[in-house]
């Protein structure tokens, strides 16, 4: 997989206007309207879908919890920072990964397993799911899932992120007969651009900005950016009252009782 073409496909994730209905067979560019002032952002008709088919983009519970999430479809330089900071801090995350990057960086892969993270399936190419038959998209997640279980402990991958943002009611339910967790995300910005980055102030800036209860947050490990400021941004939204739990944690408190998770 080509990094230009890994940059263009990533510009499509970030869409503001949302569409008033969906059809099947369409294909859609996740999106929202950004909240402020510890709002969530406003998904739209894109929410029920997921929530139709056990997917998600936040934590609706109103928790002070935080997500963190990072899409890895090529090495830039910046993960093994990362998961410093991340093991560091104690803090919990989930990895998207691709083929590509599985197969051209195996020891950080490994590392992500052994540090206690999550990993998850961005699809073998990165393909556009809404343009691939039924069939073709599921040998896409399974051939990642292969790929992953040769190197690591984690055989069978929970979690989905659609590449490139793109998906349509079909493809959300596809997935989720092939007993995948689609997952999203409620907080985002520009950060994949690596001829653009502009200080590690506005990637923190960015995330305290839009920050919320619940937040699954979408990184991208390709920047320095985020590289550098994850470390500022964790000491304070801990300082903020905010916990970071992994999407396990998320699952779990969705599917058992909240009286039982706290015997």
């Amino acid at each position: 997989m080509k990094k230009i073409i890994m940059l263009l496909s990533f510009s499509l994730v970030l869409m503001v206007t949302l569409m008033p209905t969906i059809a099947e067979g369409s294909s859609y560019g996740w999106g929202y309207k950004k909240g402020t002032n510890h709002n969530p952002p406003e998904v739209g008709s894109y929410g029920q879908i997921l929530e139709n088919n056990g997917g998600y983009y936040l934590d609706k519970s109103g928790d002070k919890v935080v997500y963190l999430t990072f899409d890895n479809g090529y090495e830039a330089g910046y993960t093994e920072s990362i998961l410093d900071v991340l093991k560091k801090e104690d803090v919990p995350a989930t990895f998207f990964v691709t083929g590509h990057y599985v197969r051209s960086q195996p020891d950080l892969v490994k590392r992500m397993d052994t540090d206690g993270h999550i990993i998850g399936n961005h699809s073998n190419h990165h393909s556009d799911f809404t343009t691939i038959s039924k069939e073709k998209m599921k040998q896409e997640l399974a051939t990642l899932d292969e790929a992953v279980g040769l190197i690591t402990d984690q055989k069978d991958l929970q979690y989905v992120r659609p590449p490139k943002g793109i998906f349509n009611p079909e493809t959300i339910k596809w997935t989720n007969e092939f007993g995948y967790i689609n997952v999203f995300w409620s907080l985002a910005f520009v950060d994949w651009q690596t001829d653009q980055q502009k200080g590690w102030e506005k990637s923190y800036q960015q995330v305290m900005d839009q920050i919320h209860p619940g937040a699954i947050i979408l990184l991208h490990t390709v920047s320095e950016d985020n590289a550098e400021a994850l470390q500022y941004f964790i000491e304070d939204l801990h300082k903020q009252g905010y916990t970071f739990k992994s999407l396990d944690d998320l699952v779990l408190k969705n599917t058992i009782p909240k009286e039982l998770i706290s015997m």
